[in-house]
């Protein structure tokens, strides 16, 4: 049984800051590589970040390289996205998920190979100019 909560948006002033965060409820979190995605109105919804299981290994979407880190804390079962710099085009509802295959090989960050879990709530994001 997966289960993932976010938390920590809001609304923000472009080039402000917020941290989010995702509480996942999952027996072997630690095994399990973390990312987050994103879903803006009217559009598909689209990959963010990754970080592997141990959190040695990083992927960013090459937009939003140098603005955006992800982390993790296997302690806590919690993955975060930091997001400095942002604008208005960030807005958007964000959501995390897990690859529930195992997965440690090479190309561990491809999401087309990614087993998903159920997607939470996701928690909005809004960027004024």
């Amino acid at each position: 049984q997966v289960q993932l909560v976010e938390s920590g948006g809001g609304l923000v002033q472009a080039g402000g800051s917020l941290r989010l965060s995702c509480a996942a409820s999952i027996r072997t979190y630690s095994n399990y590589t973390m990312g987050w995605f994103r879903q803006a109105p009217g559009k598909e919804r689209e990959f963010v970040a990754a970080i592997s299981w141990s959190g040695d290994s990083t992927y960013y979407a090459d937009s939003l390289k140098g603005r955006f880190t992800i982390s993790r804390d296997n302690a806590k079962n919690t993955v975060y996205l930091q997001m400095n710099s942002l604008k208005p085009e960030d807005t958007a509802v964000y959501y995390c998920n897990a690859d529930v295959s195992s997965y440690h090989g090479s190309g561990w960050f491809l999401i087309n190979r990614w087993h998903f879990g159920p997607w939470g709530q996701g928690t909005q994001v809004t960027v004024s100019s």
